[in-house]
């Protein structure tokens, strides 16, 4: 497609509203995906830790 000015480039023929919204909706689920990521592997690394702790713990506290 040709478009002769910025307007008419997100205006998109009409379908503009469909279009950004689209990429937007994208981007906010993309950014979310990455949030939900990270905070699980730190809940995962943080419970990880906690049961080498523990166990370390127990591990130092029985006789051989």
């Amino acid at each position: 497609m040709n478009w002769g000015s910025w307007s008419n480039f997100w205006h998109m023929g009409g379908y503009g509203f469909y279009v950004w919204g689209s990429y937007a909706v994208t981007l906010i689920c993309i950014a979310a995906e990455i949030f939900l990521l990270a905070s699980r592997r730190r809940t995962l690394l943080k419970q990880l830790t906690q049961m080498f702790r523990l166990n370390r713990k127990e591990r130092n506290e029985t006789p051989l």
